[in-house]
């Protein structure tokens, strides 16, 4: 059986303008990247603007597993399926970052027949969005330390830096170090921490900046560090703000390619959904929402982390309602969340699989609280038996929950008729959406809400770090912003070890921070980690060029 990149690299793509076309973008808005991929130009919106918004799809799913839940994969059948049913069909992705595709995921531009394409291209470095993300965080970074170094007109104290160097990929060895040692000359020294670029500010403005002049407003608004009578200082305040959108302008222009089908894609930064906001750029979605009937789109993990934000932060940033909810769970992820091993999942066992949908129906309760209409999407695996086919779509109907099953992996937009039908028919549903909660709450109301709402905790723990951090933060006008919570993906709870539904249990708030210029908090929980590291076994390791040029291993 072929794999993923031998499936893209076996693959006929059409010209990027006969996309474009397909779209609706004039030729004359598309500035190419090559035969095929190309961003669009900001004027085209201007054009477009006054049509009527399509119906909005996201995609999201259970709480990830070794298994595979197969979100992207999910969201590109479905564009795929659209299509076929003769829909006019956008599909909305976020950018892989190199840190996953070089550690423990591979590739994430979907599977099997649901791909978009040139895969290698998007995995690696596309169209140069991510490194300009990472030049305009480290600029900052640099323009920050030469202010210090330069006689320190700022007053600021190199103890209270908060903004951090960047770089896009998985390297532990970057989480504490000290920079400036030695001579006088390389700068004041102090201890520093690099993030992985998903993970900062800047990816987070670029998806929710409306435009080149917003993401300037914003970018300045950013707080880099404090004075030592704890003062904030801005990008503004160093004088840094044009200069990193400079560095950004072109990477603030979404970029088109197109699946396996032909579907047109919109691929457009890239946040994790752990760690920062986990959804794609707010003008790609808008450009898409003007261009199609249906768009569909995706945020990162499971609905504990990329839907609640994507509903609660996203949504509310740019004035957006979404028509329906697709929730992926797989046979197997189930079984995992009923207690079997990875080891054994080839072994069919209903009763664990009915025992994981408790997370499912988690999931399912958390989506009804934003009153969106929603359908579940059994994807398949070619392991599942028909008894836990037959079971799971059974505890559906016994439950009430509207679900079909998803065969774009194989079958590609074939395989997604019966979903995409279904998702058609649920998006003309009354839908009374809004978020759950109110931003003029305390910080302490909105996380409390979205611990127990979401995540079905009993209560929040606060450190007295993050108390402290909440009463500077009142003290500075930010309490009333959205929360973006960073939590580990693999658990309702912040503790990753836990599957399932589990009860009874409190989130641990460790620490805070201040995203001003993307508007929000950010919440940390239980060991949450900004710079991952790389597994025993990272997939580079087993990635290369063959005899004849081919690249392998990239999943």
């Amino acid at each position: 059986m072929n794999n993923d990149l031998r499936i893209a690299q076996a693959a006929t793509l059409e010209d990027i303008n006969k996309i474009a076309a397909k779209a609706g973008i004039p030729e004359k808005y598309l500035e190419a990247y090559g035969k095929n991929k190309a961003k669009i130009s900001p004027e085209l919106y201007a054009e477009v603007k006054e049509n009527k918004d399509a119906k909005l799809i996201l995609v999201t799913a259970i709480n990830p597993t070794k298994a595979g839940e197969g979100k992207s994969t999910t969201t590109i059948g479905l564009a795929d399926g659209l299509a076929k049913s003769g829909k006019n069909v956008m599909a909305c992705l976020r950018e892989p970052s190199l840190g996953p595709v070089f550690g423990l995921k591979g590739g994430a531009t979907g599977g099997g027949y649901a791909q978009v394409v040139p895969m290698e291209e998007i995995n690696l470095h596309f169209t140069g969005d991510m490194h300009a993300i990472t030049t305009a965080n480290n600029l900052i970074a640099a323009v920050l330390d030469n202010s210090i170094y330069q006689g320190n007109p700022l007053n600021i104290d190199p103890e209270k830096v908060v903004w951090k160097r960047c770089l896009d990929m998985n390297d532990r060895t970057l989480r504490t170090i000290t920079i400036a040692q030695e001579k006088k000359s390389n700068g004041v020294e102090r201890k520093d921490h690099f993030v992985i670029t998903v993970a900062t500010e800047v990816m987070a403005i670029l998806c929710l900046s409306n435009d080149l002049k917003d993401f300037e407003e914003r970018i300045g608004r950013c707080i880099v560090a404090y004075t030592y009578d704890d003062k904030p200082v801005t990008v503004k305040d160093i004088r840094a703000a044009g200069a990193a959108t400079v560095v950004m302008k072109e990477a603030l222009k979404p970029n088109l390619v197109q699946t396996l089908e032909h579907t047109p894609v919109l691929v457009h930064g890239g946040p994790f959904a752990n760690i920062a906001h986990g959804c794609n750029s707010v003008i790609a979605t808008k450009l898409a929402l003007k261009l199609a009937d249906y768009v569909v789109t995706e945020a990162g993990f499971g609905a504990d982390l990329g839907a609640e934000k994507f509903l609660d932060i996203k949504c509310r940033s740019a004035n957006l309602k979404p028509s329906a909810v697709v929730i992926v769970a797989t046979v197997r992820a189930l079984k995992m969340h009923g207690g079997v091993e990875q080891a054994d999942l080839g072994t069919e066992n209903i009763e664990a699989m009915l025992v994981g949908t408790g997370n499912l129906a988690k999931h399912i309760e958390s989506i009804k609280a934003f009153n969106v209409p929603y359908i579940i999407a059994i994807n398949k695996f070619s392991g599942d038996t028909k008894g836990e086919v037959d079971a799971l779509l059974k505890w559906c109907a016994d439950n009430g929950h509207p679900v079909a099953e998803a065969d774009g992996w194989a079958k590609g937009g074939d395989g997604m008729l019966e979903l995409a039908a279904k998702v058609v028919d649920i998006t003309e549903q009354d839908n009374c959406f809004a978020p759950i909660y109110d931003v003029n709450e305390t910080i302490e109301e909105k996380i409390e809400k979205i611990s127990k709402t979401i995540y079905g905790a009993d209560g929040v723990e606060y450190t007295d770090l993050a108390k402290e951090k909440i009463a500077d933060f009142v003290k500075n006008g930010w309490d009333k912003l959205p929360i973006c919570m960073a939590k580990t993906p693999l658990s309702l709870t912040d503790n990753d070890k836990l599957k399932g539904r589990p009860e009874g249990f409190n989130i641990h708030v460790q620490d805070l921070s201040i995203s001003a210029g993307a508007g929000f908090v950010v919440a940390y929980t239980g060991s949450i980690l900004t710079m991952p590291g790389l597994p025993k076994e990272p997939a580079a390791v087993n990635m290369g060029v063959d005899e004849n040029g081919e690249t392998f291993g990239l999943f």
